[in-house]
């Protein structure tokens, strides 16, 4: 639910596994900083220690991709970086790196804050990564967890509708979706009815109160595709870099009330083991990366072409001038 007159919708963070997580995996303190974006750790990687830097994913195509960008543009500038792909889901991989197992995950600025605090409310990318530091601290005080430069790539969920639904409604943003809500069939993950950011958000910030709501589980993948095509929903939730947007001509819808925050792609480090050289690598890789390039390399990887999350990395990383000598 939302504040009515902000139109700030109320966030709930889900943590199921977070218990059975906490019981599997130890906790080892990394050493206390008040500033998580402050110092610590050595110049370059995890040189100092003899050991190379390892880059997490979570267990889907994106995030195995970025983490292979991390460790290819560590590796050209001669850090030692390995890789740890399909760690799990976020309560998964933010232990991992709490207890010591990865250095480097590559995550979502929103739902990092959010899985952080769940009473948070900042909305706006700046907003949510001015936040993200005490919201690190708060969390795991005796580890030195921080976040380097967000890129200005964003994968989001969004109201997505075809192109012949937009001409027939009259629809560029959730906003003219609202008006004729009741007359749309909405397609989304079962979890959407319930999120704050879903149906609850929707009608709370926009008065959105869809004809029917439909579950279809794949993450806006090829069923939601197909049913958006044979007009079995007319709006869909999709990520905004599922390549199927662009390849079907699909129109995003404007979100002029924050509803889906913004989900900068950033870098959550261990600042006691990732340092000064590694941390600007990681950053000259944040400074380049696009929502298009990340609409490409899933193009790539999850497409026809079926290519590895790691050789689709090194191309971007040559095409980048990030691959090293």
């Amino acid at each position: 639910m939302s504040n009515p007159t902000t139109g700030r919708p109320v966030r709930r963070r889900m943590l199921g596994l977070a218990a059975g997580l906490t019981a599997a995996l130890a906790m080892t303190a990394c050493g206390a900083n008040s500033d998580p974006q402050g110092g610590g750790g050595n110049d370059g990687g995890g040189e100092g220690s003899g050991e190379p830097l390892v880059i997490g994913s979570a267990d889907f195509p994106e995030s195995q991709i970025i983490a292979e960008i991390y460790a290819g543009a560590l590796n050209g500038a001669g850090i030692e970086a390995s890789t740890q792909l399909n760690i799990g889901s976020r309560e998964i991989y933010y232990q991992a790196l709490v207890d010591g197992s990865v250095d480097i995950i590559p995550d979502y600025s929103g739902n990092l804050l959010l899985f952080l605090d769940a009473e948070a409310t900042a909305e706006s990318a700046e907003d949510i990564m001015t936040a993200l530091p005490d919201a690190l601290a708060a969390e795991t005080p005796d580890v030195n967890l921080g976040v380097l430069e967000a890129a200005e790539a964003e994968n989001k969920d969004a109201m997505v509708v075809t192109a012949a639904t937009a001409e027939e409604y009259g629809l560029t943003s959730i906003e003219d979706m609202a008006e004729v809500c009741d007359q749309l069939v909405i397609g989304a993950p079962s979890t959407f009815s319930e999120r704050a950011y879903g149906l609850p958000g929707l009608e709370e910030n926009y008065g959105c109160v869809p004809e029917s709501f439909e579950a279809i589980n794949d993450g806006g993948g090829p069923v939601t595709l197909e049913a958006l095509l044979n007009d079995t929903i007319q709006v869909a939730d999709i990520y905004t870099t599922t390549p199927s947007i662009a390849d079907n001509d699909l129109v995003v819808l404007e979100d002029p009330a924050n509803n889906f925050i913004a989900q900068q792609v950033v870098p959550l480090v261990n600042l006691d083991t990732v340092g000064e050289e590694a941390r600007a690598v990681l950053n000259e890789v944040s400074g380049v990366l696009t929502t298009e390039d990340l609409i490409d390399l899933n193009r790539e990887v999850s497409g026809d072409e079926k290519r590895n999350p790691a050789d689709a990395a090194a191309d971007w990383l040559e095409e980048k001038g990030l691959a090293g000598e």
